[in-house]
């Protein structure tokens, strides 16, 4: 990897690391640090001229900080005349706020974009964005990386293809994903119409589709306080599944999410590693799956000018 520099901000140094032990080389020397009042120092402690940068930092909780840090890191480099800086941001912060739905609303999804740009960011790769059309705001290329089919390859090797299976949306926004997820595995597909009173409050509508004596798997592109989930198991159950799994790319799970999914009917949490999870989250009902391989793969062929979307090919 000649010319390549890989460097982790503080949001996912596990996630990096693996990433780096996969391309078979080592993460860049960088000292972040915070002044007495809170704000970021970065200082890239090696020469980066001319490289081309990989910068790992998901926009996790806290959201606010780590997007910050993003931004200085990125400017740190642009001064430092890498060649190019891509930010490779497995979970994209302020992306459910992607449209105006009332009046005097921001787009901060646009906004956080925006910032991305203006600090010198020259790529960007990330995984399974809440609404697709996000990569619309930049006016630079932007790699969309699927979990789906890792979250797949999962449910296979757990049986859950026999027939009896069936993939649920816990949304209409999400039937694209959940019918591509369901394809994979040869399953029917079902739909819960919900509406949404406020944020993070959920209220199940209708469930589209026979899931009577099922084995149903909800995915979704994240998880946060948990009740959409729970309230959409308890659903299916109510409408005869015999259980009901439940998985999503990024696993937020603010509280009290994990006590919810713990105390529920739901039979166990898929999620990957795009955001690091705390020792009081890994509840017992969790599945931890990596996207370490795949993220060095994109990186590597975005690297050698190589096609990224060939690593789906057969994920329609």
């Amino acid at each position: 990897m000649n010319g390549m520099k890989l460097i982790s901000g503080s949001a996912n140094p596990q996630l990096a690391q693996e990433i780096a032990q996969h391309l078979g080389t080592e993460l860049s020397n960088v000292t972040v640090r915070r002044f007495a009042d809170g704000e970021v120092f970065v200082q890239v402690d090696e020469s980066i001229r001319g490289s081309d940068v990989f910068i790992v930092q998901p926009t996790c909780a806290p959201v606010n900080e780590h997007i910050m840090e993003l931004l200085i890191i990125l400017d740190a480099l642009k001064r430092a005349s890498a060649i190019r800086n891509t930010v490779v941001m497995p979970y994209y912060g302020y992306s459910r706020q992607d449209k105006k739905l009332k009046p005097r609303e921001p787009v901060s999804a646009k906004l956080v974009a925006d910032c991305l740009q203006v600090a010198g960011a020259n790529r960007i790769l990330t995984m399974d964005l809440h609404a697709e059309q996000i990569q619309a705001f930049f006016d630079l290329p932007v790699d969309h990386l699927m979990a789906g089919p890792l979250i797949a390859d999962y449910f296979r090797e757990k049986g859950l293809v026999d027939g009896d299976t069936i993939v649920v949306s816990p949304d209409v926004g999400g039937v694209s994903r959940a019918r591509r997820f369901a394809e994979s595995l040869g399953a029917p597909i079902a739909i819960i119409a919900k509406r949404r009173p406020e944020p993070n409050r959920s209220e199940v509508m209708e469930i589209i589709g026979d899931v009577s004596g099922k084995r149903a798997i909800m995915i979704d592109d994240m998880i946060d306080t948990g009740g959409s989930v729970v309230t959409g198991a308890q659903a299916l159950m109510e409408r005869g599944a015999k259980e009901v799994w439940t998985s999503c790319t990024h696993g937020l799970l603010s509280d009290p999410a994990c006590q919810r999914i713990q105390d529920s009917c739901i039979e166990g949490l898929v999620c990957t590693n795009t955001i690091n999870l705390c020792d009081e989250k890994r509840i017992p009902k969790l599945h931890t799956i990596s996207v370490a391989q795949l993220f060095a793969d994109a990186i590597e062929r975005i690297h050698e000018d190589r096609s990224v979307s060939e690593l789906f090919a057969t994920y329609a």
